[in-house]
């Protein structure tokens, strides 16, 4: 979303994580040092970024802004209920916190993002979360520290067997976090642990190291609730739960903002497609399929990872993080099959990286049309749409296939060319808010094809060899997505985008991937391009993956 360059300035860059413990025989030793995220994670960016909550939040209120939209503030949900009619809207009904005057708002949707406590939840039919709360308190003091501690600025997890735990998080501002385990408390009465008594056991928990802070920012205590919702969503599609209002956990792994941004992400673009009236039932249906799962792994794996933390054992740990890393860093947050992630009969010599349900992987290719060595997977702008990929080693060898493919494809009947015809008219009536930066960023070079499908081509053909002019007419259309893959010194494992993708593509043979606009592989084919038919079976594939949960509307769809 090109929003992250003022993190990227302000937040805490980490690349390791530390394990101290004490015992009645040892004093406090390091016992070790791990990379955070191991060269088998394959990610551009090996590292956690911390930043304070309300500087996301910032730059998704200055985006909205910039686009014309106003977040408002002070009005409390109470309730909501649907009308009669199946397609009606729903009544909200609202509470202005200063004034107490009460209001009813009418809308498609509504997703309740209220936190543990959620109102939207207790509102929904079924909706109760479900699971533990373990015993222990524990205490969170952000502040500037002084001390003579040498691991303050890396991850750390330290453990004495009298006084209990403390995990480190260095932050902005020169500040650092730190969650102290409240073992032992004074007769377990939660008022009598303030912020003193957090800050004395902190140093005792750190002797014999000196910990002082020239201020605190912000002082908390909680405890640990692993309770997943036992549904995201009323039975009618309508309202929707995201984030801590339908998984809490603990905070110690990081994942409570990025796994609700990942719930919020993958709902908001299945909502783009739903109020133009291209969504079936089933594309709604499947946040819950999806994101529910996540949020169960989430709680299981976080289950292990808060004991092992409040254990100190640093062995078995070290284990739960090499186990979960994947998970943790995102890119192991996968989605089983269902109508949007298509597994086809026989894909079993789908043998790379890019698997349905799977994110993604990174890979490095040069645009063809200025040169330029890119990311591919994060090239093209997230405008909502769905990118097509299309693999081959030479172009003009698997020239036919292309001609039948888009001509298909092209055709009135073709699936996929009347979602785009009804996107391109939606759109019409009701455009993308447009920001400042669109002049630099340039949108209308991914929409000029259409405003639901971007186009991509990537060959291992030089440069030399082939123009725009030789592609067929739809891809001349889309050379801002045309890629050479010859720059494999430039990825992450050393490898072709190609192999990376595919594990392998024969000469000849053409590959496509659907990749989902929240960059989620789709589908995955491939075709010998000298099979006189290969062009229409893949525009046939095409449009089988998307009719699976896209349709075309019928009427306009009535706004609320």
């Amino acid at each position: 979303m090109r929003l992250a360059d003022p993190l990227l300035q302000r937040g805490v860059k980490v690349y390791d994580i530390a394990f101290w413990r004490s015992t009645a025989d040892e004093p406090l030793h390091r016992l070790g040092r791990e990379v955070h995220y191991p060269p088998i994670i394959d990610v551009l960016d090996p590292y956690i970024l911390l930043v304070h909550q309300g500087m996301v939040e910032s730059l998704f209120i200055e985006d909205l802004k910039k686009r014309g939209v106003e977040v408002r503030r002070n009005t409390a949900f109470e309730s909501y209920s649907a009308c009669d009619s199946s397609n009606g809207p729903l009544q909200v009904n609202c509470r202005a916190n200063v004034t107490q005057d009460r209001k009813t708002i009418l809308t498609s949707y509504l997703v309740g993002c209220d936190g543990a406590h959620s109102k939207v939840r207790k509102s929904i039919p079924d909706a109760r979360p479900v699971g533990l709360s373990q015993p222990a308190v524990w205490g969170v003091l952000d502040g500037e520290l002084q001390t003579n501690f040498p691991d303050i600025w890396s991850k750390t997890l330290v453990y004495s067997q009298e006084h209990g735990s403390i995990l480190i998080i260095p932050r902005e501002r020169n500040m650092t976090r730190f969650y102290i385990e409240l073992k032992s408390s004074p007769k377990n009465d939660r008022r009598e642990l303030g912020q003193e008594f957090v800050m004395q056991r902190a140093r005792e928990i750190m002797a014999p190291f000196e910990v002082g802070w020239k201020y605190i920012e912000w002082f908390g205590r909680y405890q640990i609730g692993q309770r997943v919702a036992t549904r995201f969503g009323d039975a009618h599609g309508r309202a929707f739960l995201a984030g801590d209002a339908s998984h809490t956990h603990s905070p110690k792994a990081a994942q409570g903002m990025n796994t609700s941004m990942h719930d919020s992400w993958n709902l908001a673009w299945k909502f783009n497609l739903a109020v133009r009236g291209l969504a079936k039932p089933v594309l709604m249906e499947s946040y819950e399929n999806e994101r529910r799962k996540i949020a169960l792994d989430l709680v299981n794996f976080d289950y292990e990872h808060a004991n092992q933390i409040a254990g100190g054992d640093a062995v078995a740990l070290a284990e739960n993080f090499k186990t979960n890393v994947r998970f943790i860093s995102g890119v192991g947050a996968e989605y089983s099959e269902n109508a949007l992630n298509m597994h086809d009969e026989g894909q079993n010599w789908v043998m790379g990286e890019a698997k349905p349900g799977c994110l993604l992987p990174p890979a490095k290719v040069t645009r063809y049309i200025d040169s330029n060595p890119v990311d591919v997977q994060l090239d093209i702008p997230m405008l909502g749409q769905f990118r097509i990929y299309l693999l081959m080693w030479d172009v003009h060898q698997s020239r036919p296939f292309l001609d039948t493919f888009f001509d298909a494809i092209s055709r009135r009947e073709s699936l996929v060319s009347q979602l785009s015809a009804a996107a391109s008219a939606s759109y019409a009536q009701q455009p993308r808010l447009p920001s400042p930066e669109d002049i630099y960023l340039r949108p209308e070079r991914y929409t000029a094809v259409s405003h639901l499908f971007t186009f991509g081509l990537i060959t291992t053909m030089p440069k030399t060899d082939i123009e725009i002019s030789d592609l067929p007419l739809l891809l001349q259309d889309s050379r801002w997505t045309f890629y050479l893959d010859n720059v494999p010194e430039l990825d992450t494992r050393g490898s072709l985008c190609t192999n990376k993708w595919l594990g392998s593509l024969d000469p000849g043979e053409v590959a496509i991937l659907n990749v989902r606009p929240d960059g989620y592989v789709g589908s995955v084919g491939r075709w010998d391009s000298s099979v006189d038919d290969s062009g229409e079976h893949a525009a046939r594939w095409m449009d089988k993956y998307y009719d699976r949960f896209m349709k075309v509307p019928t009427a306009e769809k009535k706004k609320f």
